[in-house]
């Protein structure tokens, strides 16, 4: 096959319902374009079938090409073996679930053919979440922009276009706590949105649940900014200072007046209330940490038990390359 234009990326967990559907989508749509264009699709250790479909697809579509993890690593993961087994001039990302719809890719392309080297999708409705999930997710974007040390558009998620400049820079970039929308942003470049609504999705249940969005809330957080360090330097400067001054009240209620046991009661609560503040410092800490810890084991970042026959150049990669099993 010749080199493609475009690499299609579509990470799978459990989406035999959406598999097809996602498929025939995406061929009407990148077909439209009059380039060649392939379609990764990496399984992140499915347990419904859906690893089947996968090997289905990929002996009935010569540009459908299966790159099958030996577990789940999880969503972020797949997307990057994804980009490592592209080999388009612009690569796209896309969920499964049909919540973003392939039809906008027209659009990105469009301004990719402009000269703009990251254009992200922009969601300015979102159909089929809860009230719950809306909030805190509008919730999770302001705060990211307020807090993190690059500027993240709003309201965007992994749906987007990379050109290969862009791409061989995020290649580069190989930490394990990754936060893919926060990597594309500091790289820079030049970028625009695209707005389009979100759809309801089409089949099965989000894999995404509320834990999942506080971990990647998380990786952002401490991936791209030191706050919750400040904020603790800050408290605990402030606490300090609160702490001189109630000892100079106590002496002098201890010159002027009796000592109340009440003031006893205080001092024991303002030992609480530090001890937790410690506690919770040494935990923000412990995240810091943690991550300096999984980097420094050097392990790959994803096992492929199944993948395309050309190997990777492991000139892409300035870490360890993922192992490729026989």
């Amino acid at each position: 096959m010749d080199k493609p234009v475009f690499s299609i990326i579509a990470p799978i967990y459990n989406e035999l319902e959406n598999l097809p559907l996602l498929y025939a989508r995406l061929r009407e749509v990148m077909d439209q374009s009059g380039e060649l264009w392939e379609l990764i699709l990496v399984d992140d250790g499915s347990a419904d079938g859906s690893t089947e479909v996968i090997r289905k697809l990929g002996a009935q579509d010569g540009r459908v090409r299966p790159v099958i993890f030996s577990r789940n690593f999880g969503h972020q993961i797949a997307v990057t073996a994804g980009m490592d087994y592209s080999r388009g001039d612009a690569v796209v990302i896309i969920d499964a679930d049909l919540q973003d719809p392939p039809e906008v890719i027209l659009e990105m392309i469009k301004k990719w053919r402009e000269g703009y080297q990251i254009v992200y999708a922009i969601r300015t409705e979102r159909e089929g979440e809860s009230w719950f999930k809306k909030t805190t997710a509008s919730m999770f974007y302001r705060m990211i922009d307020k807090i993190t040390d690059v500027k993240i558009p709003l309201d965007t998620g992994d749906f987007r276009l990379i050109d290969r400049q862009a791409l061989n820079v995020l290649d580069r970039m190989r930490e394990r706590n990754r936060f893919l929308r926060g990597m594309g942003s500091w790289v820079g470049f030049k970028q625009i949105g695209v707005e389009y609504k979100r759809a309801a999705r089409h089949a099965g249940t989000t894999h995404y649940p509320f834990k999942k969005m506080l971990k990647l809330a998380m990786n952002a957080v401490t991936g791209f900014s030191a706050w919750p360090l400040q904020v603790i330097f800050s408290i605990g400067a402030a606490l300090m200072g609160l702490s001189v001054a109630l000892l100079a009240v106590f002496l002098l209620l201890a010159l002027v007046a009796h000592f109340d046991l009440t003031w006893i009661l205080a001092v024991w609560l303002t030992v609480i209330f530090l001890s937790g503040l410690i506690l919770c410092g040494m935990g923000i800490l412990g995240e810091y940490i943690g991550r300096i810890y999984d980097e420094a084991k050097g392990r790959p970042l994803y096992i492929v038990s199944e993948g395309p026959s050309d190997e990777l150049d492991p000139t892409r990669l300035n870490q360890p390359n993922p192992i490729k099993e026989k």
